[in-house]
């Protein structure tokens, strides 16, 4: 199976995998087999193969050239990544009942940490590294790819939001997000979050290292260097 069926094929499954363990249906069996961690860790697991199978499928599509490339698009990818992998070393197992992949204790609404940046950190990571990477990719398949994904990030946070406030409760709601941003920085910008301390440097060290990696692993796995300066 190649060319647009397998395109198809893998980005149906790939939506199909998160769609469905999000329905209280099913997801509260496989957590109560497998636990918190165990569901969270296989979810990720998942995610990570149906997401190396949908680039993999993109690839082949066929080619439909919707604008062509120019070296200053590699820039936006690189800015967004190192992003990406900052947000996703603060928010992954950080204090942060509020979205997914944070930790359900040890939260404090006066010291929110990240949620103060965002109440998503690890969807608003998804979103900037597909809409980063849709830039210098400029044919339909990739297009299609980076746009949905990116667009379906987005869509999650609104939607996580939506679920929490219906499950709190309107006051409970108010009371837990009252220093917390959904657009990144609000909260900063408007004055309800007021920063104590200062951010981990272990967390500082976990993301650039991450961004070191996915640079190094990018031209064996993806087969392109992925910075404007070539090594």
């Amino acid at each position: 199976m190649t060319g647009w069926a397998e395109f198809i094929a893998a980005f149906a499954v790939f939506m199909l995998s998160h769609m469905l363990p999000s329905r209280p249906a099913l997801r509260g069996p496989l957590v109560a087999v497998l636990g918190r961690a165990g569901f969270i860790t296989a979810y990720s697991l998942l995610s990570i193969v149906l997401l190396g199978w949908l680039i993999v499928a993109a690839g082949r599509a066929p080619t439909v050239t919707l604008w062509y490339f120019a070296p200053w698009q590699t820039w936006v990818p690189t800015f967004a990544m190192l992003s990406a992998c900052l947000l996703g070393a603060y928010g992954l197992g950080a204090a942060n009942p509020l979205s997914f992949g944070g930790r359900g204790t040890g939260f404090d609404p006066d010291r929110p940490g990240i949620a103060g940046v965002t109440r998503h950190p690890l969807l608003l990571a998804l979103a900037l590294w597909a809409g980063g990477h849709m830039v210098p990719n400029g044919d339909l398949a990739h297009v299609l790819m980076f746009g949905v994904l990116g667009g379906f990030a987005l869509l999650g946070m609104w939607a996580i939001d939506r679920r929490q406030r219906r499950t709190l409760g309107d006051a409970a709601w108010r009371e837990q997000t009252r220093a917390t941003s959904l657009l990144p920085f609000s909260a900063l910008i408007s004055g309800r979050w007021k920063p104590r301390g200062r951010p981990s440097i272990w967390r500082l060290l976990a993301g650039l290292l991450a961004y070191a990696v996915l640079t190094g692993l990018h031209p064996a796995v993806i087969g392109a260097w992925p910075h404007p300066i070539m090594p």
